[in-house]
């Protein structure tokens, strides 16, 4: 029962992120005439000279992408970026038929970074959201994840680099008019690019931080009843044994909180022969217990 109420859960999930997806292209991107990236910003360069729908561009595009992904990258991938491109699709082209121009941000060719900044956390969040459940939102994801599945040493941003960058350099013409070129498109989808990378990348590595330190000390017992004393940590100890001077001591690993870093610091600063490094954690996993 359980199982089943969390599947529906993650379907339910799918589901609204690509309705506000849609909602997202309908009021804030395509109203104010700027590409954004991947192949997305190429099907809104289409609609924007042609007419045609992004609604059946991302059917024709996305629906063989996702068959794909069924064979050659897993099933439940492949299903579920086709239910999330299939309600895309379908509630955009149900946007169009309804008259609610007056919900929509028309920046009118003034002040367009505040749609674009709008648009690209939305579409960030979105895609953030779908890759950590293991569904694509269209387009470059689902080529990404099988590049990276059969080749994991390959640098896919040289791909995604050179897409966003066509798709840039295209708008450069595409929204010009009267043989007058226009770059706001081409710094707007810049602009797009990036807040999509910075705020999806928050996204995906999570905002668990902490920070991790290795001590290596003659003093293990002491500093580890201090860090359980003071900050209600504790440590895990290493034997380990010098290569210049073949002493044995102590190695030990902690992870603390962003805001306990100094008072870690203050408590291996009160021991002599002890040296200490520590690294930035992006997310922490597990259910360990913080001591009482």
């Amino acid at each position: 029962m359980k199982n089943h109420l969390k599947i529906l859960l993650e379907y339910a999930s799918i589901i609204s992120l690509a309705i506000l997806l849609a909602i997202n292209y309908h009021f804030f991107i395509i109203e104010n005439d700027f590409a954004p990236a991947g192949i997305n910003g190429i099907a809104t360069m289409i609609q924007y000279k042609t007419g045609f729908s992004i609604s059946y561009f991302s059917l024709i595009i996305n629906v063989p992408l996702c068959i794909f992904a069924y064979f050659f990258i897993s099933k439940k991938y492949g299903v579920r970026s086709l239910v999330f491109t299939l309600v895309y699709s379908f509630v955009y082209l149900l946007l169009q038929q309804f008259d609610i121009d007056h919900l929509k941000y028309d920046a009118q060719g003034h002040d367009t970074i505040f749609p674009v900044i709008i648009s690209g956390v939305l579409s960030s969040f979105v895609c953030g959201i779908c890759f950590k459940n293991e569904t694509s939102s269209g387009g470059t994801e689902t080529v990404s994840k099988y590049i990276s599945k059969i080749k994991p040493d390959f640098n896919f941003f040289i791909v995604t680099f050179t897409i966003n960058a066509l798709v840039a350099f295209a708008s450069l013409f595409v929204y010009s008019e009267k043989g007058v070129i226009n770059y706001k498109p081409v710094a707007l989808c810049i602009c797009y690019c990036f807040i999509t990378y910075f705020v999806g990348n928050i996204i995906i590595k999570g905002t668990k931080n902490a920070c991790k330190f290795t001590v290596i000390t003659p003093y293990p017992d002491d500093i580890i009843k201090e860090i359980t004393t003071t900050l209600k940590h504790s440590a895990t100890k290493i034997l380990v044994r010098g290569g210049y001077t073949n002493e044995e001591k102590t190695l030990l690993l902690c992870v603390v909180n962003k805001h306990q870093i100094n008072d870690f610091k203050k408590i291996v600063e009160k021991y002599p022969s002890t040296f200490s490094c520590s690294e930035t954690v992006n997310e922490t996993y597990g259910n360990f217990k913080q001591i009482k």
